[in-house]
């Protein structure tokens, strides 16, 4: 029988792929706005640009690779719907199979995106853009079919417990975060760092940011139910109350630590509450995601300090909060999930689940996280033997936009020098001062 096409899930998720695509400016606001003004422009480039080379290779063969049949289940079929044949163009369960193609690229475009936070000010812009192609393709694409196509992480079963990954904690965040600290390792320190003071030129713009990406994390989780339901109302809910949890954690460690709360701090906050509770949206109730999102913003807001004790140069904290933040949402499921809609889910410790939940939360996570780290490590080993990936000494001083793109974000001299920026005060970037 042919299936039924709902419109009104068709509609959902179509507006669920356009919330997640307004994530993408957001992500490019937020971390642009963390650079100095020399190098917000490269930083804004990085990310939209990195999105139009994500994109082609998904519609040519990444979703292929993520969803086509499994091979040895580690990598979908490449023939399965190569270049988007017309084999997935009708018909569908519920929705046209098109929309999924359009929802699961901006996933795509989003995880490698956020890499690229770590490397600002210092990576040519040309050695970003194939590292982003070859990573989406040789990571992304195959850690997607481990979760969510047949792959071996979908199919782990612990004594009776499965693996538990609503929207991406593995996936996106752990995935994103391992591959951006090893990045930074090969890459090296911004010439100064941490001895010279790097603080955000643009807090309002980190705030706006902060607010597309949480605007926009409702379509990111609760559009990964694929339906209009209970499930995707309790993803949404879970956004909302984890993020709350997220953010005023923050701010409590940021005032006992350093005496003040501050603007960054919020909008870290913010960030790693909805991390955390991406993995876990659907699987706990409102009170525990609250739970999960305080825990992430405690964990995170001490997490971005270690850079300065380990020496690697994390620009804007994506290991810190995304990788840290997707580790606290995917191994916190094996203490906390509850089979919140007696549909038969996995259940945690706490809820009489036993370790069997934790065990498979923690290989998962795992796995994913030395998979990136390895490839990604190989990856920019190769480009930095090859053509380089990081600009010169000279160019990093005056700044990437102008040696990468002949522009400037601002007309300094018009606007009478530095005061537009005078009223940055040190307080309000403790974490970059080290």
């Amino acid at each position: 029988m042919e299936p039924v096409l709902d419109t009104g899930t068709t509609a959902w998720l179509l507006v669920s792929t356009a919330l997640v695509f307004i994530m993408i400016p957001g992500l490019a606001f937020f971390y642009g706005g963390m650079n100095r003004s020399k190098s917000v422009l490269n930083m804004l480039m990085m990310v939209i640009a990195s999105t139009f080379v994500v994109g082609i290779l998904w519609i040519a063969y990444g979703y292929s690779m993520a969803y086509g049949s499994t091979t040895g289940n580690f990598v979908g079929s490449f023939t399965d719907y190569f270049g988007v044949t017309q084999a997935i163009s009708v018909g569908g369960d519920g929705f046209p199979p098109m929309v999924d193609v359009a929802f699961q690229a901006m996933f795509a475009c989003l995880t490698v995106g956020l890499i690229a936070g770590a490397v600002a000010d210092r990576m040519k812009f040309g050695a970003w853009l194939i590292f982003a192609g070859v990573w989406a393709s040789l990571v992304y694409f195959p850690v997607a079919h481990w979760v969510w196509g047949d792959g071996w992480i979908g199919q782990l079963n612990i004594g009776g417990a499965e693996v538990i990954d609503f929207a991406g904690g593995t996936a996106v965040h752990i995935n994103a975060g391992a591959a951006a600290l090893v990045l930074v390792i090969v890459l090296g320190k911004r010439l100064g760092w941490p001895r010279m003071p790097m603080r955000p030129h643009n807090l309002t713009m980190v705030m706006l940011g902060a607010g597309l990406l949480w605007f926009g994390w409702f379509g990111f989780n609760a559009g990964s139910a694929y339906a209009a339901d209970g499930v995707a109302a309790l993803a949404a809910t879970n956004t909302l109350v984890a993020t709350c949890g997220g953010g005023l954690a923050w701010l409590l460690v940021e005032r006992l630590r350093d005496g003040h709360a501050t603007s960054l701090g919020a909008a870290s906050g913010i960030v790693a509450g909805l991390v955390a509770i991406t993995p876990a949206c659907a699987n706990v109730t409102p009170l525990v995601a609250v739970l999960i999102g305080a825990v992430a913003g405690v964990l995170c807001a001490l997490a971005v300090t270690l850079k300065y004790r380990l020496g690697y140069d994390d620009s804007f904290d994506v290991v810190g909060v995304h990788l840290v933040g997707g580790l606290v949402g995917t191994l916190m499921l094996g203490f906390v999930a509850t089979d919140v809609f007696g549909d038969g889910a996995s259940v945690g410790l706490f809820a009489g689940g036993g370790f069997s939940l934790l065990t498979v939360q923690a290989i998962a996570a795992g796995g994913v996280l030395i998979y990136s780290f390895v490839i990604a490590g190989i990856v920019a080993l190769v480009l930095k033997a090859v053509m380089g990936i990081r600009v010169s000494a000279e160019d990093e001083t005056s700044g990437v936009d102008l040696a990468l793109h002949a522009e400037n974000a601002y007309d300094i001299v018009e606007s009478g020098g530095g005061g537009a920026f005078a009223g940055i005060g040190k307080g309000s970037i403790d974490r970059e001062d080290g």
